[in-house]
């Protein structure tokens, strides 16, 4: 790799996908003198659950979600957590 150029990590990039096209086709070994090491600290608190709903409630869930500008996700799990306050369970 002696005299080889390596080209530059852009600013910004416009997508993620390119950012994956650029680290997929670059070794990110030959960025070690602009790179910096990070330490994360991570600790997941959520769980994915998978329920079944009939197709009104997902319509009728997804259109509220959809209102808020939230993830259909999100509003349920707010939605649900909601109810469980109101039950007195949570």
């Amino acid at each position: 790799m002696l005299g080889r150029k390596v080209e530059e990590i852009p600013e910004e990039f416009e997508t993620y996908e390119d950012a994956a096209e650029f680290w997929d086709t670059h070794d990110s070994t030959e960025y070690d003198d602009v790179l910096e090491e990070v330490v994360i600290e991570v600790d997941i608190q959520k769980r994915h659950y998978l329920i079944e709903m009939d197709t009104n409630s997902s319509k009728v869930l997804h259109e509220n979600a959809r209102k808020q500008g939230i993830p259909d996700s999100v509003f349920a799990s707010e939605l649900l957590q909601k109810q469980l306050v109101a039950m007195g369970t949570l």
